[in-house]
């Protein structure tokens, strides 16, 4: 019995490793090609090493403000998205409202229905309301999708939350702004950060959406797919990789502050 316990074990444990290693296969194949040297147009087979794509990453203009363009309004969906979706939380985890269940129905419609559709019904949206799609309509459609994510994270965490503690600083002097500045709000940050980072992960690689939205802006995932007709240069895996390693810096700051914070209080 021990002997048949060990091999589930030792099988469970292979196939974790084995599903991690194919989620990563891609990653892994995308910083390796970053230091390729293809002879052609196409960076698909291992030719040589090479540092020159890092030392021109930002050779191609357009290349370039597509991923500006990414950035930016990835920063602005994770900003609005992380104020509306902590709000939005907040009250869903916290109050009980007219229009609660509704309010629940439709954030997880939204999370559960497929690009295609949020694309499409977004586009017919601006147009029966004359507006001109761009850069704009792709960032509220983008806050649209993701303060979704971000309301049910903190929502999460609120429900979690000792009321106590907020009973403790009213007790002590505290008003509610204060309560909420000094109590609520840094147990509520972990929450937060993961819902911003998670509504700028989101952002930043969404093609279905924004293809509909874009009008004439370009956006990284747009410009990717519009290169693949002629090739896709090798500056596109060393930005991928730039873009993989900022967002890993990220979550291990973010660990690293949640494990600080656990240690404060223990």
């Amino acid at each position: 019995m021990r002997g048949r316990a060990r091999r589930r074990i030792d099988w469970g444990r292979y196939h974790t490793w084995a599903v991690l290693a194919w989620l990563f296969a891609p990653i892994v194949f995308m910083i390796v090609f970053s230091f390729n040297d293809p002879a052609g147009r196409h960076n698909i087979t291992w030719q040589g090493f090479t540092l020159r794509w890092y030392q021109n990453a930002f050779a191609h203009t357009e290349l370039n403000e597509a991923m500006l363009n990414s950035v930016s309004i990835a920063l602005l969906s994770m900003v609005i998205a992380g104020g509306l979706g902590t709000l939005l939380g907040l009250a869903l985890g916290r109050f009980d409202f007219r229009g609660k269940q509704l309010t629940n129905l439709v954030m997880f419609a939204a999370i559960s229905a497929p690009e295609v559709v949020l694309g499409a019904a977004l586009l017919s949206t601006f147009l029966m309301m004359n507006v001109t799609t761009g850069y704009w309509t792709t960032v509220i459609a983008h806050v649209m999708f993701c303060v979704s994510f971000v309301a049910i994270t903190v929502r999460a965490r609120v429900i979690t939350l000792d009321p106590r503690l907020e009973e403790a600083a009213r007790d002590l002097g505290a008003g509610p702004w204060d309560t909420f500045r000094l109590v609520t709000l840094p147990m509520l940050f972990p929450a937060i950060m993961a819902g911003g980072l998670l509504a700028f992960a989101l952002s930043i690689d969404d093609y279905i959406i924004t293809s509909f939205v874009s009008g004439d802006v370009t956006t990284f995932p747009l410009w990717i797919w519009g290169a693949t007709r002629v090739g896709i240069p090798p500056q596109v895996n060393v930005m991928g990789t730039l873009l993989f390693a900022v967002g890993l810096l990220l979550a291990v700051v973010n660990i690293a502050m949640a494990r600080r914070r656990a240690t404060a209080k223990d």
